[in-house]
C-alpha cells in the first residue's frame, strides 16, 4: 500500500508539495479525477450548445425564425428555417432579435481595412421602432446605417491577402441551334465573363478591378446547289481599373474584334483613360469612361488602317428581384486622323437564375463599322440565348 503523498513503485520518496496539493484537490482515493472530469464534461456541453436562433417580426405580425445574414441598401437578408433566404425591406420590419455578432457600418462611409476598422461598430445588435440598438447602449436610426455584415466575414476581410488568382467571379455561357432538312445549319455561341474586384466586398472601398470578356458566334449554312454561308464573330476585351477614390478611377484596356459578316479580319484597340462611377448602390452601378486609343484595322481586300483617337464607354448593371440581372454596355471609337472610320458597339444581356448556379441568358450585340470594305454592310446584329454557369 502506498502512503499518501509518496510515489508508487519507488522507495519511500516523498512527492513534491505541488503534486500532493493536486492529488488532494482533484483525485479521489481510487485515483479518479472526478471533479475535474465533471468540469470538463460540463464545459464541453456548454461549448457545443448552438446559439439561440434569431427572430424577425414583421409589421403584420408574421414571425420568422432562423439567422440574420446581412443588411444593405434599406433591406435585410434573413435565412428562415421554413422559407430559406428572404430579402425584406426594413420598413416592413417591426422587430429583430439576434444573438450573433455583427459589424455595423454607417451610411456613406467606405472602409479601407485594416486602417478604418474602428469606424464600424461590432457586437450583438437588435432592432425595434426602426432604430438599431448597438453595443454601448446607443441607438442608431436605420436611415443612418449603410451595411450590417457578419462579424466573422468582417474579420476575414481584415486578414485577407490579395492574390492574382483570388476573388474571381463570373460566368460561362453556351448555346447551340441545329437544323437538318433541305437546308442544313449549325450555329454555336459561347461567352466567358470574368471580374476580379479587390477587395470583393461591396461595403469596402475598391482598390482595383480586372475584367476579362470573350464571346463568339460561329455558324454554317449549307444547301444543295447554293454556296456555303458562314458566320464568324469573335470579341475579346480586358481592362484593369485603379481607384483614386470611391467615384474616380484610372484604367488601361485592350480589345480584339473579328467579324466575317462585315469584312473585318481583325481590329485591335489599345488605350488608357479615366472613369467615373455616376451611380452606385447595392442594386445598380453606372460607369462612364473616356480614353485615348490606338486602333489597328485589318479589312478584307483593302489596306490596313492605323487610327488614333478617343474611346468613350458606358457600362450599366442592375440587379432585379429573385437574382435576375441586366447588363448593358456601349462604346464609341472616334479617330482624329480619319473621322469617317469610327466604330461603335452596344450590348444588352439578361440573366435569370433557374437552379443553383445555372441561369438562362438572352442577349443582343450590335456592331457598327462605318466604313466597311466594298460589298459589306455597316451594321451587324446578333441575338443569342444560352445556359450560364456561375463560377462564384
Amino acid at each position: 500500500m502506498v502512503k499518501p503523498g509518496y510515489y508508487a513503485g519507488t522507495p519511500a520518496v516523498r512527492a513534491p508539495r505541488h503534486y500532493r496539493f493536486l492529488r488532494k484537490r482533484f483525485l479521489s482515493k481510487r485515483g479518479y479525477t472526478i471533479p475535474f472530469a465533471a468540469a470538463l464534461f460540463a464545459a464541453g456541453l456548454f461549448a457545443q450548445a448552438p446559439p439561440s436562433p434569431d427572430v424577425l417580426i414583421l409589421n403584420d405580425g408574421e414571425k420568422l425564425v432562423g439567422q440574420f445574414v446581412k443588411a444593405a441598401g434599406g433591406s435585410l437578408t434573413f435565412k428562415s428555417d421554413a422559407l430559406g433566404a428572404v430579402t425584406v425591406d426594413w420598413s416592413r420590419v417591426k422587430e429583430l432579435q439576434s444573438s450573433h455578432r455583427v459589424a455595423v457600418i454607417p451610411k456613406n462611409v467606405t472602409l479601407r481595412l485594416p486602417r478604418d476598422a474602428s469606424k464600424a461598430t461590432r457586437g450583438v445588435v437588435a432592432m425595434t421602432d426602426q432604430k438599431l440598438q448597438v453595443p454601448g447602449g446607443q441607438t442608431v436610426p436605420l436611415t443612418d446605417v449603410g451595411y450590417i455584415v457578419d462579424d466573422t466575414e468582417f474579420q476575414k476581410a481584415e486578414e485577407h491577402k490579395d492574390g492574382l488568382l483570388h476573388d474571381w467571379k463570373g460566368a460561362l455561357t453556351g448555346g447551340a441551334a441545329l437544323v437538318e432538312a433541305t437546308e442544313n445549319s449549325r450555329t454555336f455561341n459561347a461567352a466567358v465573363n470574368l471580374v476580379q474586384q479587390v477587395p470583393g466586398e461591396d461595403w469596402l472601398a475598391t482598390r482595383y478591378r480586372t475584367t476579362l470578356n470573350f464571346n463568339a458566334v460561329y455558324g454554317k449554312q449549307t444547301q444543295p446547289g447554293a454556296p456555303e454561308v458562314m458566320t464568324s464573330i469573335e470579341h475579346f476585351d480586358a481592362e484593369r481599373d485603379y481607384y483614386f477614390n470611391p467615384r474616380w478611377f484610372g484604367f488601361g484596356q485592350a480589345a480584339l474584334d473579328h467579324n466575317f459578316a462585315q469584312g473585318l479580319n481583325l481590329e485591335q484597340n489599345y488605350g488608357g483613360g479615366v472613369g467615373w462611377i455616376a451611380v452606385k448602390s447595392p442594386g445598380e452601378e453606372l460607369d462612364l469612361k473616356a480614353s485615348a486609343s490606338y486602333v489597328r484595322q485589318d479589312l478584307a481586300g483593302v489596306p490596313g488602317l492605323n487610327l488614333a483617337g478617343a474611346t468613350f464607354g458606358e457600362t450599366f448593371n442592375r440587379k432585379l428581384a429573385h437574382g435576375m440581372l441586366i447588363s448593358q454596355d456601349l462604346s464609341l471609337v472616334e479617330p482624329v486622323n480619319q473621322p469617317s472610320d469610327y466604330t461603335a458597339a452596344g450590348s444588352l444581356r439578361f440573366t435569370m437564375p433557374v437552379y443553383k448556379r445555372l441561369s438562362l441568358t438572352a442577349g443582343t450585340v450590335d456592331n457598327l463599322l462605318n466604313d466597311p470594305p466594298p460589298g459589306f454592310k455597316k451594321n451587324s446584329f446578333q441575338f443569342t440565348t444560352g445556359v450560364s454557369y456561375t463560377l462564384k
